[in-house]
């Protein structure tokens, strides 16, 4: 079936009419006319084809980059209306980011590859390293907190990474490519892990190529040329 309208209470981010133009000759439109809810709580994949449009859609909806026209909000504020330092605070306080690439500090170990995650909120290291040994416990990694990232296995690396994206207790995760470096062992478990982070409330939004993986998500956003070919939602 398709996805619901979501009362605004439990909207957890909101694209209306979203249009990215980037400047060239000619002018490239990465996003085009997007609507897109997603829930406090709510588990999503978001598919396409190389050059589909999908990264560019999760840096929008990151704060990582502005619309050029539409209304993006973020736990229930309009991103549009805010100075930068406004949603560095906002990524801060709501959203973690998951990687296909890890970009974890080969020289620093598990533990405090993690606790950087919280580097700019003033926490103190004792308490970024406390915070930081809980989040690898959620990850089923605090056995491996002193070890080197060069001494992690790939899946290990992307525990380490999803840690530290939850280090600061966002409401959203969003992921971009997540088994992308892994083999398809590992990478079932990584999928495992982010349904049993779901369930515990987290709202995630993957961003795949993989229609199989896809597959395994309750909801599945089709795009494609920059727009949203389809939104199917099951009854799991």
């Amino acid at each position: 079936m398709t996805a619901g309208i979501i009362a605004p209470e439990r909207l957890a981010l909101g694209l209306v009419g979203v249009t990215k133009t980037y400047d060239g000759t000619p002018p490239v439109r990465a996003l085009v006319d997007v609507d897109l809810s997603i829930a406090d709580g709510e588990l999503v994949t978001i598919v396409g084809p190389s050059g589909s449009g999908k990264s560019t859609l999760l840096h929008i909806m990151g704060t990582l980059d502005r619309a050029t026209s539409g209304t993006v909000t973020v736990a229930g504020v309009d991103i549009a209306t805010q100075p930068d330092k406004n949603l560095a605070a906002i990524r801060s306080r709501h959203i973690g980011f998951v990687f296909q690439q890890f970009f974890l500090l080969a020289g620093e170990t598990a533990i405090d590859n993690v606790a950087d995650g919280l580097l700019y909120t003033g926490t103190s290291l004792s308490h970024r390293r406390e915070h930081a040994r809980a989040s690898l416990d959620r990850v089923g990694l605090a056995h491996r907190s002193s070890h080197l990232a060069t001494k992690l296995s790939g899946g290990e690396r992307q525990r380490v990474a999803i840690a530290r994206a939850l280090i600061g207790s966002p409401s959203i995760v969003l992921a971009d490519e997540p088994t992308g470096n892994l083999d398809s062992k590992t990478g079932v478990v990584i999928v495992d892990l982010l349904l049993s982070l779901n369930a515990e409330g987290t709202t995630i939004v993957v961003i795949t190529h993989d229609r199989d993986l896809a597959q395994r998500f309750p909801r599945q956003v089709s795009i494609l040329d920059g727009r949203i070919e389809s939104d199917v939602a099951d009854s799991r």
